[in-house]
């Protein structure tokens, strides 16, 4: 299969003397007039390179290199420069371009340069290929988000403990996803085939432990602030997993643990292997991956289009200290989603206004999930057409932009 070649040049002659250089060397040209035709065949997974013009009406060869890299920074860019132009060619290279070729170019140079190029596209797709299917099977790589040093951290935790076969404690502050930390460390693990059951300790008697561990049988059984484990069932959980090796116990707590506050023989047994997760606050380097992640699966839990998230935003949001870590940055980014404050949660706000903005809420993620057909809004939130429309107008919300 011939390599394709995202060819930008407004001058039709020259387009198509360079398509046909391309076609006897074995590569397919994609001929366009304008960054604007081009753009829509810029893509992260692009598989060939762009040979562009350095001087085009409107938006040049400089605006097409600053995209293309802001789509895919490792997309090589080879410009084409008329003569006169080497200094801006210069200046392009150290922008990133892959290289320049004076026109008129041979044949023979333009093709070689090109076929650089893509041999370095090339590299690069393997290398992404190489690291998706490792990451398919890496759950703590697929699962835990983030780029800063305490994030792989976790990652590496993870995977250390899964592979060490033995209980868990899982450590960290309300909210900051001490159970799915858990479940990344059963998938990670031998017996990730086996169910992995999530039980609340508090409150949790024999029986009910009896039944948790016999669901939980060949995986992983986690029981939610271990602390709060009434004494006799802490009792019976440490007779049943001297008993069997069938289960794998992993227990969670956003509190300091000691043999002051489970049995000690129970503690003891936990405690070898811990993992704590880090609070958003120790990794604010982390806020923008985690908060346009969520933007994205809240967009798609709504039916509405992620908007755009700025500079200015994110650097507000790593500026806050986040007390309810990852649940509070959820949170956030729902309301954001749905258009509405940061102070929606009350600050300085009345019930009946907090009320009125949940409802509003409400009301557009169910036009948005419904493609902006009213008719089934309406239905979906069990409300009579007439009330629902009267509602519409108090709130000025038009369905038809929420039909794509």
């Amino acid at each position: 299969m011939s390599i394709p070649v995202l060819l930008v040049d407004d001058d039709a002659a020259v387009r198509e003397a360079l398509a046909q250089t391309l076609d006897l060397a074995g590569m397919r040209a994609i001929p366009a007039a304008s960054f604007v035709a081009a753009k829509d065949h810029i893509t992260r997974d692009f598989p060939g390179v762009i040979l562009s013009d350095m001087r085009m009406p409107g938006r040049d060869g400089f605006h097409l290199l600053a995209y293309a890299h802001e789509v895919d920074s490792e997309l090589p860019v080879v410009l084409l420069t008329g003569e006169g132009d080497i200094p801006m060619a210069v200046t392009a290279m150290e922008q990133g371009a892959f290289d320049f070729l004076e026109k008129p170019c041979a044949p023979g140079d333009l093709v070689a340069v090109l076929t650089r190029a893509i041999a370095a596209r090339q590299a690069v797709q393997a290398a992404r290929a190489e690291t998706a299917h490792a990451e398919a099977g890496d759950p703590a790589a697929r699962l835990i988000f983030g780029q800063s040093d305490l994030a792989e951290g976790l990652r590496a935790r993870a995977r250390l403990v899964a592979q060490a076969g033995r209980e868990v404690l899982v450590t960290g502050a309300p909210g900051s996803g001490i159970s799915k930390i858990a479940e990344v460390i059963h998938l990670s693990s031998d017996n990730a085939r086996g169910p992995f059951e999530k039980r609340a300790a508090d409150g949790l008697d024999r029986r009910g432990l009896a039944h948790a561990l016999a669901v939980s049988t060949g995986g992983t059984l986690f029981l939610d602030e271990i602390s709060q484990l009434p004494a006799d069932t802490q009792i019976a959980l440490i007779e049943a997993l001297e008993g069997t090796d069938d289960v794998r116990l992993m227990a969670g707590s956003t509190v300091e643990l000691d043999e002051t506050r489970i049995n000690p023989d129970l503690f003891y047994r936990i405690e070898i292997s811990t993992v704590r997760v880090p609070s958003i606050a120790e990794r604010p380097e982390d806020i923008p991956v985690l908060f346009r992640r969520y933007v994205a699966q809240a967009s798609e839990q709504a039916g509405l289009a992620a908007p755009e998230v700025t500079p200015d935003h994110l650097a507000g949001l790593m500026a806050r200290d986040w007390p309810g870590n990852a649940r509070s940055l959820m949170s956030a980014a729902m309301r954001f989603v749905l258009g509405m404050p940061q102070d929606v949660q009350g600050a300085g706000l009345g019930l009946a206004e907090q009320m009125a903005r949940v409802e509003r809420s409400l009301l557009v993620a169910a036009l948005g999930h419904q493609n902006g057909q009213a008719s089934a809004a309406a239905k979906a939130l069990k409300l009579p057409r007439k009330t629902f429309y009267d509602k519409l107008a108090r709130y000025g919300i038009r369905p038809e932009d929420f039909r794509r």
